[in-house]
């Protein structure tokens, strides 16, 4: 995939996202909330007579309210349907509904999304008191699954990559003994036990990772091992792993700790293998992100100071974590002074006091609009790349939290 187009996907993926999360936030009085999934290769008069027929048996509904608000719905979607010869590449979803607005109002929504990331295997038609949106979050997923593994004769730790993110599973630790003999034991008594007890132990690590990763298998890109030698060794070479799974193994790695903290650290260990999937794109990232805050002069954050690169044409890389759900809204006072102030996407918009002159601006006179949606207008204006950061490693939740989500590598410095 080109950069433009994994940037196209990346945007793609973002607005998606932010309108699934609107839509799990919807709820509805009864089973009025009409979600329908449309595969490309179904014919729209195929889906028209379809929701005409269920306008129709709504009409047996007993509640008058849920009756009319199925109908009002379906009645939406057959007017959008109207608009489309056949379904668009990869299908369609039309979420159709009355949500309550408190106080016994409710106001219909009505929201159509063409050219999923994914194309919809069947068609679905859903009825609830909430809109069906797993289908398209699982499709924006996170993609790639690897298993990990770190042991060393004292402890283990096994658990998941999902994506971008790691996940501890399960843990154990060992009954085995040290090299120093106790009591009277034989040097040659002391040593086979001591082996006996580092293959039970190997054991036990293998059954832990075979539960959790044999039913997950066929889904797996594969399997990482770290920890010290010959430990990792000698569990590999003594195919302890299921034959499925010891198939799937991609490398043996040397890592220091064996707690949970050590399946971060296969994870860096293991970067060459997992070049190219989406949490070492990440870390690539905020690698030379971090380089450049600490070493150079080619780095930007924060909101302000970030636009004001951006509009000037020196940001390359805009860097944005994908948990910032943030608005701007932009202020002209009477003096003709523009001033921005970042708020968080669920409260209202507030009055502004101009900086520079005192003048108050209304919230009725703010423009507001979302945050990334604003940066990335700019950054393609400008041909500059746009890359979302995710939060499940440390430097990802550093720009999250210490940069509020928005960062930048320049292609020249600028002082600002």
């Amino acid at each position: 995939m080109s950069q433009q187009e994994e940037a196209q996907s990346d945007r793609q993926k973002y607005e998606f996202k932010k309108v699934i999360e609107d839509l799990k936030e919807y709820k509805g009085s009864g089973t009025q909330l009409v979600s329908i999934y449309v595969p490309e290769d179904r014919q729209i008069s195929d889906v028209v007579a379809h929701v005409t027929q269920e306008h129709s048996e709504a009409s047996n509904i007993k509640s008058k309210q849920t009756r009319t608000a199925v109908q009002d719905a379906l009645t939406s979607i057959k007017d959008r349907l109207r608009y489309y010869k056949t379904a668009p590449k990869n299908g369609m979803v039309l979420f159709s509904g009355a949500i309550d607005t408190g106080g016994g109002q409710t106001d219909m929504v009505t929201k159509v999304l063409e050219n999923p990331p994914e194309p919809f295997q069947s068609f679905v038609y859903h009825c609830d008191s909430e809109f069906l949106t797993e289908p398209l979050e699982e499709m924006l997923g996170e993609k790639g699954l690897y298993g990990l593994v770190v042991l060393d004769r004292r402890e283990a730790n096994v658990g998941w990559l999902k994506g971008k993110r790691v996940e501890p599973v399960k843990s154990a630790s060992s009954l085995v003994p040290g090299k120093q003999r106790k009591g009277g034991q034989s040097a040659q008594r002391f040593h086979r036990l001591r082996l006996e007890a580092i293959d039970n132990f190997y054991q036990e690590v293998a059954e832990m990772a075979n539960e959790l990763f044999v039913p997950k298998r066929h889904d797996m890109d594969g399997v990482l091992v770290g920890g010290p030698s010959p430990t990792k060794d000698e569990f590999l070479d003594g195919e302890y792993l299921h034959h499925e799974l010891q198939d799937k193994v991609l490398g043996k790695f040397d890592v220091s700790y064996t707690d949970e903290s050590g399946l971060y650290d296969l994870v860096d260990a293991a970067q060459d293998v997992l070049a190219e999937t989406e949490v070492m794109k990440d870390k690539r990232q905020m690698d030379d992100f971090f380089k450049q805050l600490h070493d150079g002069d080619l780095a930007t954050y924060g909101f302000e100071a970030t636009r004001k690169n951006l509009v000037m044409g020196s940001v390359d890389r805009l860097l944005i974590s994908e948990d910032v759900r943030r608005d701007v809204v932009t202020y002209v006072c009477p003096n003709g002074h523009e001033e921005r102030e970042v708020i968080d996407r669920r409260k209202e918009t507030p009055a502004h006091t101009c900086e520079e002159c005192g003048e108050t601006v209304s919230a009725d006179e703010g423009e507001r609009e979302d945050l990334i949606e604003h940066l990335m207008a700019i950054a393609d204006q400008r041909g500059t790349e746009t890359k979302f950061v995710s939060t499940d490693f440390e430097k990802g939740e550093q720009l999250y939290t210490a940069f509020g989500g928005v960062a930048g590598i320049l292609r020249y410095e600028t002082g600002i």
